[in-house]
Order: C-alpha cells, then structure tokens, then sequence
C-alpha cells in the first residue's frame, strides 16, 4: 500500500510554508490559482489525504456525528440511521455508525473511544442491558465533558439532553381503542420487550384504553417478557386456552409471530381475529399475507429530526442552549389484519 503523504512533506517538496500547503488545499482565496494548482496536483501524486480528526482544530470540529444503535437488524433503526444521514450529508458532516448489540459495555466503550476527539457529538438508543439496569452514567459524563448526545427512541429519562420519542403511550391506546372499536372484547397483549421504556409506554397505553372502555383485564391473554425465547410456543398457549378475538403485539417480532400462529391454529384473519402490531419493516407490511394493520413509527423522520436537533446544537453560539424533546406521531396503517369498521 502506497503511503500517505502529510503536509509536512508536501510543503518540504514543494518549498513552501505548511500553512501555504494547508491553505492551498482549503483553496483559500489567499493562495494564487497557479500555487494551488500545483501543490493540489502534488498532493494526489503523493496520495495525501486529510486527517479528518485534525481538521478544523481551531474550533476543535471534526464534522462527524457518531450513531449508536443497539441492533442493525431491526428494520426501524435502518430507518433512523438513513434520516440521520441524509440530513448530516446535506449538512456537510459524517456518520460513524456503530452497534452496542444491547450491550452496557460496548455502549459505554463505544462512547468513550469515539469521544476522544473522533466527533463532535452522538444520537443514541440506549441498549437493553443499560435501561434494564437503569445505568446511564456514561452519558452524563459524556455530556459533562462538552460532548452533545441527542437520544432517540429509547431513552434515559434522568439525563438531561435533546431527546427525540414517538408518541408511545397514546399510539398504543388509540390502536388499542380501534380494535374495541372494530368489535373486539377479548385483546391480547403481546410483548418481548418488557425491559424496555417503549415497551412500558406501549403496555401502558394498552391497560388505560381497557380501562376507559369499563373491559376487566384478563392476564391470561397478557404476554409481558424481555425475551423473545419461546414466544411462539406462549402465543399458542395462549390461543389455545383462551377466547381470544383480538392482538395488539408491541413489536415487528411479536406481529409477525402473531399472524403466523393465528392462520397456523385455524383463525380467518380478519374475520375471527384483529391484529394490530408495532412495526416500520418490509416484512410486516409486504410480505405477510393478510397484509399487517401496523403502528408506523416514522423511523426516517425521526432520525432527520434527531440529526438537526444535534447539529443545530453544535452549531449554535448561545453556551446554554435549552434541551428539547421532539414527539414524533405515530400512524396506523390500517391492511388487511384488521376488520373495516
């Protein structure tokens, strides 16, 4: 591999001053068109790249956000990451994108390491082990340094930052509510991410729209568990061993296992069963069949959202700018999992 040239010895080559060099690459008006020209052509011959970490160092800006996910499976957070970065690229910054696998310690790894100077600022979801245990410290410090982090999703509530949520708890009862609505009185509730704030929220919203409709809660056809083992053979039990006529399923996992099961045990669906799910991916709303009535959560809107939040803060001259929290609406798209009113 051919090595990289620094300025040093560009300008050590051509005879001019490093500031000359710097200049003329950053075509300043200062340098004359035919300097510039030569050191440009000089600096490609010699495979010179500029060190992006060293960029700007005046200010101390690198141009680069730095994006934690805790899964590149799931379909939502594909979505966010592509707002983040249609945003950044008009904005004129870099992503890097990395994956804490849910991890509290390659989280807090991952935010350590890049925030030595490697970029400006970060939007997160926080992992699983990290809102299970409820620690966010790493945050904070973060935060303290002078590191801006905006969260998205999944958040911590006791750290003070730009945050960027769907409306979780109200989605949840209004789908919960059209289910009723559509005539069902026997909704089951299904979830593998109990561990989670969204799926708290979503619970929630759940629970206060049986409430408002005067409908007993029935924990036999309540599924609330922080995993996904096993979820399909719980899901059967329970339309095995109960009148069931409705689903509301917090998650693309859980809809999905739904439908399946449902057809699998002889339901005509929508006829005999409703299901509603959370979901934003190609294979809840594509590639079902019945198609599945879905909670959207505007995946890409909100990491456009989250981006600008982020670089509006970095670019901003006030010291004390206040923190934000941008609620994002959800829609349900009513298919063919769902009876027409």
């Amino acid at each position: 591999m051919k090595a990289k040239a620094t300025l040093k010895q560009i300008a050590k080559e051509l005879n001019v001053s490093v500031s000359t060099v710097s200049k003329a690459l950053n075509d300043s008006p200062e340098i004359s068109e035919s300097t510039k020209l030569k050191i440009k052509e000089y600096a490609k011959l010699k495979n010179y790249k500029p060190n992006v970490i060293g960029l700007n160092l005046k200010n101390r800006k690198t141009k680069t956000i730095g994006v934690i996910i805790p899964n590149i499976l799931n379909s939502f957070f594909a979505k966010v990451f592509s707002g983040i970065e249609k945003v950044a690229d008009e904005k004129g910054y870099n992503v890097i994108m990395c994956i804490s696998n849910e991890s509290l310690k390659k989280e807090t790894h991952t935010l350590e390491m890049l925030s030595n100077g490697t970029i400006d600022g970060f939007i997160v979801s926080v992992s699983e082990e990290a809102q299970k245990k409820h620690e966010y410290e790493h945050f904070s410090t973060i935060i303290n340094d002078g590191t801006p982090i905006v969260m998205f999703d999944r958040i911590a509530e006791g750290v003070d930052c730009d945050k960027v949520i769907v409306d979780d708890f109200d989605s949840a009862l209004n789908s919960t509510q059209h289910l009723i609505n559509l005539g069902c009185k026997n909704i089951a509730l299904l979830s593998s991410i109990d561990n989670l704030s969204v799926g708290k929220l979503r619970a929630a919203g759940y629970l206060k729209a049986l409430e408002i409709n005067n409908i007993v809660v029935n924990t036999d056809i309540i599924l609330r568990t922080d995993s996904e083992e096993d979820l399909n053979d719980k899901i059967e039990g329970i339309l095995d061993n109960n009148t069931v006529d409705g689903i509301f399923a917090l998650e693309e996992t859980d809809s999905v296992a739904a439908l399946k099961i449902g057809l699998k045990k002889g339901y005509k669906i929508p006829e005999d069963l409703s299901v509603i799910g959370f979901a934003d991916g190609i294979l809840a709303s594509r590639r079902l069949s019945p198609r599945l009535t879905t909670v959207s959560q505007h995946g890409i809107e909100i990491g456009e959202v989250a981006a600008k939040l982020l670089i509006e803060r970095l670019e901003s001259k006030e010291e004390h700018l206040p923190y934000e929290t941008k609620v994002i609406k959800t829609k349900l798209k009513e298919r063919e999992s769902t009876r027409k009113l």
